[in-house]
């Protein structure tokens, strides 16, 4: 009969369900030897979620749920309910599902067996993922989720089965269970509590927090001291009374504040999912692992990745949804508050952030503490911490307003651990690139507006592939442990004052939290071509030539990563080129030997930028090959130390990461790659020299060539200082800047960051850091004993045609 019950039951869920299956390949990650000893537990022991599951099974060839296995003689269910739904009746009880029973007689048998070792794997079923509600209206209490009788579950299925998420695991061993719990009454007792906790944290992170109204969350903030004291202040010094003041505050609230809605966001990623398929061959994810990690662990996630695009938006919120999580609350820049645009985001979890606060203190505070009021409610949220889009393709310098409102968020004693998740977002194309250089070129910037929206999407066409990474998570907690031991001191409930501390400890935060972004790099077919053929000198080469070097750029990586956390392609260079000639990025010229790939002008404007993505990874392989072609003997301590010197005054401006250490066994995993492929030698006393054998001492040149451009402006800021000292910050600056001018017409060199003026004033902070420049009493800038030995460093590694132009201008 029970049998007969299913089958039938099994026609209407196979129409009406469709399973969201979380982690994308749980078969793998499951890591489960022996198929028959596995065992599945569940929270309720409903008809409709055992069918969900043994469809989600059947799918990813595991055990069938609703069999029964035979284990020691005895027989079980294979799968462990934890409760029966609630019955229709109210005087009703629901009764027990003999799941503690079951469990301790597992433990028994692991007991009396040692050799037994049978898996349990957790599966939490989730028929859709609204939040529940601070009030209660009739949808909830229709399609109450936390034990549905089968009448609400009816609903339940009936409006929710197409969004059902079944979220898989870690398997665990019984035969640990026993070893460190015991088999008896307790133990079990124990493992169906701790069963309960873990499907009560996956659900809240799934769906998150209770959700707030509007007028809730502004309620809220009129009660909060802080906007309290300061609308009180405001009226006395405004001379204006305390309601008018309340109505400015309420006007601030309605411009900040999300409306968010779960049918937007439902509606949303279906209407996503489509966009994606059509523009998009693939959105590569990497280390979404580490975000139900954080989330189960009931960690406060704070997503802060990088900017490149308006997709970053969309894309990054639908990829989170997609791992399982609840979408984040997104800060978004008040030009993007526009209709229609405007009150989808909000709807969609974004609240609007004015470019600058400065002299409105009412405005300050009211968003501090709305920031505040997501954290402590325990609201996921992301924010930019570039502050705007990247128009070179390098990472920003980090705009610190809201990591310092976020910290000032714990110092009112928020209790949960506040961790930040840096994202690396890289794609094949960025639709706005062409604007970005007009932009750069000094056009101005085109207001966000619903004419634009429609004129972007009539240009959507295939953008190749899309990369979510997720970096190293940072606990703040943690951080301030080690950066201020004493924080804790500075908490205060109520208002607690600015801290001496803050700023210093903010901005380190952000330097990390960009450095973590670096790491998380994805190379891919154009990032990749673009930095081959730009360091070519006619940015140009045969399809067979590219195609080599290609292969060499990614062997690089795979041997000798930039770190552990970056995405290297799976595809040789064959199929890089085939995808970077679909994507349009290459001119392709057929003649009697073959193709030539090549780049006009804009062509290389664009790729600059895609270059840019991705040229931290390559700078230490490159100063290791322009050292070895401009030293005829050098030992793998000589090189460390002129690539140490070099990369500590680069780290700022590229968020590099490694400190000596880790540079040298870099350098001696790149060392070994270039001698395997003959590129290299060593002399018995420890010297290495080039191989400068037919094409060999080329594709070391090409390497070398990714840091050329560095290189060349470092050599013209520190030709002024030497020539002119002491010379003024701001005449270094605009002489550099109009010398790179220069050098750009004569040597054909597009990047626009080569002659931007905030590049020459970050080269100018390195060497002052790093104690190559003194300033004397006027604010001057003069050389210290160091400058000269940098500067015939320098000099070496800098093109000898490059070098000239720079020392007769």
């Amino acid at each position: 009969m029970r049998s007969l019950f299913y089958f039938l039951l099994s026609w209407p869920i196979k129409m009406l369900v469709r399973c969201k299956i979380v982690p994308d390949n749980p078969a793998e990650s499951l890591d489960l030897e022996n198929n028959k000893s596995v065992f599945y537990i569940t929270r309720h022991k409903s008809a409709s979620d055992l069918l969900a599951l043994q469809m989600t099974c059947k799918k990813l060839n595991l055990p069938d749920p609703l069999q029964v296995v035979e284990v020691g003689g005895k027989q079980f269910n294979r799968c462990l309910c934890l409760d029966k739904p609630t019955p229709v009746l109210p005087w009703r009880k629901a009764g027990d599902t003999h799941a503690i029973e079951q469990g301790q007689a597992l433990l028994k048998h692991h007991q009396e067996n040692p050799q037994e070792d049978a898996k349990l794997v957790p599966v939490n079923i989730l028929w859709g993922r609204a939040p529940h509600k601070e009030k209660a209206d009739v949808g909830t209490v229709i399609a109450d989720r936390e034990s549905p009788s089968w009448f609400r579950k009816f609903w339940i299925v009936l409006f929710s089965g197409r969004d059902t998420l079944v979220r898989f695991s870690k398997a665990v061993s019984f035969r640990e269970m026993v070893e460190q719990q015991g088999s008896d009454e307790v133990a079990a007792h124990k493992l169906i509590r701790i069963a309960r906790f873990h499907f009560h944290r996956q659900t809240i992170a799934a769906t998150g927090p209770r959700l707030m109204g509007r007028q809730q969350k502004f309620t809220a903030l009129f009660a909060n001291p802080s906007i309290k004291r300061v609308i009180s202040d405001e009226a006395k010094a405004k001379g204006v009374s305390e309601a008018e003041v309340k109505k400015q505050a309420l006007a601030m609230m309605n411009e900040i504040a999300a409306d968010y809605k779960d049918s937007t966001i439902r509606l949303g990623q279906r209407i996503l999912a489509w966009l994606w398929n059509r523009l998009y061959d693939d959105i590569e994810v990497k280390h979404g692992d580490r975000l139900r990690e954080l989330s189960q662990a009931g960690h406060e996630i704070i997503y802060v990745p990088c900017h490149r695009s308006h997709m970053d938006y969309l894309l990054l919120t639908y990829v989170i949804y997609q791992q399982g999580l609840a979408t984040p609350r997104i800060a978004a820049g008040i030009n993007l508050d526009f209709w229609p645009a405007g009150p989808i985001f909000r709807r969609a979890g974004a609240f609007f952030i004015r470019r600058s606060f400065k002299g409105n203190r009412l405005y300050s505070t009211i968003f501090r503490e709305y920031l505040g009021l997501l954290f402590s409610r325990g609201y996921p949220v992301k924010y930019y911490t570039e502050g705007g889009r990247s128009r070179t393709g390098r990472l920003l310098q980090p705009k610190t307003g809201m990591l310092a409102m976020t910290i000032q968020s714990m110092l009112k004693g928020i209790d949960r651990p506040l961790t930040l998740v840096p994202v690396y977002i890289g794609y094949e194309h960025v639709m706005e690139v062409a604007s970005y250089h007009k932009e750069l070129k000094g056009s101005s910037k085109q207001k966000e507006s619903a004419f634009g929206i429609i004129k972007a999407i009539r240009k959507l066409r295939n953008y190749g592939n899309g990369y979510v990474n997720f970096g190293e998570p940072i606990n703040i907690n943690e951080f301030l442990n080690t950066q201020v031991p004493d924080w804790k001191q500075s908490i205060d409930p109520i208002d607690p004052p600015k801290p001496s501390w803050l700023t210093p400890a903010v901005n380190s935060m952000a330097n990390e939290v960009m450095t973590e972004i670096n790491k998380a790099v994805a190379l891919n077919s154009v990032t990749l071509s673009a930095l081959v053929l730009l360091t070519s000198e006619q940015h140009a080469m045969t399809r067979e030539e590219l195609i080599e070097y290609l292969n060499f750029f990614v062997d690089v990586q795979r041997n000798a990563p930039y770190c552990v956390d970056m995405s290297i392609p799976d595809e040789d260079g064959e199929a890089l080129v085939e995808q970077v000639i679909k994507l349009n990025k290459v001119e392709v010229k057929d003649d009697k030997l073959g193709q030539i790939l090549s780049l006009d002008k804009n062509a290389s404007l664009e790729m600059g930028y895609y270059r840019n993505n991705i040229i931290h990874a390559y700078i230490l392989p490159s100063l290791l090959c322009r050292l070895l072609k401009s030293y005829e003997k050098l030992t793998t301590e000589d090189l460390t130390e002129s690539v140490a010197t070099l990369m500590s005054l680069f780290k700022a401006e590229l968020f590099l990461w490694q400190d000596k250490a880790q540079i040298k066994e870099q350098i001696e995993a790149l060392l070994s790659v270039f001698s395997e492929q003959n590129l290299v030698k060593q002399t018995k006393a420890g010297y290495w020299s080039i191989i400068d054998e037919h094409e060999q001492g080329y594709t070391l040149t090409l390497m070398a060539s990714c840091a050329s451009e560095t290189i060349q402006r470092y050599a013209i800021v520190m030709r002024l200082i030497g020539q002119l000292q002491p010379v003024s910050r701001s005449t270094v600056e605009a002489d550099a800047t109009a010398l790179a001018s220069r050098m750009s017409t004569l040597h054909n060199i597009n990047a626009p960051e080569f002659i931007d003026r905030k590049a020459q004033s970050a080269i100018i902070n390195a060497l002052r850091d790093y104690g190559y420049i003194r300033s004397d009493d006027n604010g001057s800038f003069l050389a210290n004993d160091s400058f000269a030995d940098l500067d015939k460093l320098i000099r070496d590694l800098t093109d000898d045609d490059v070098l000239q132009s720079i020392l007769h201008s």
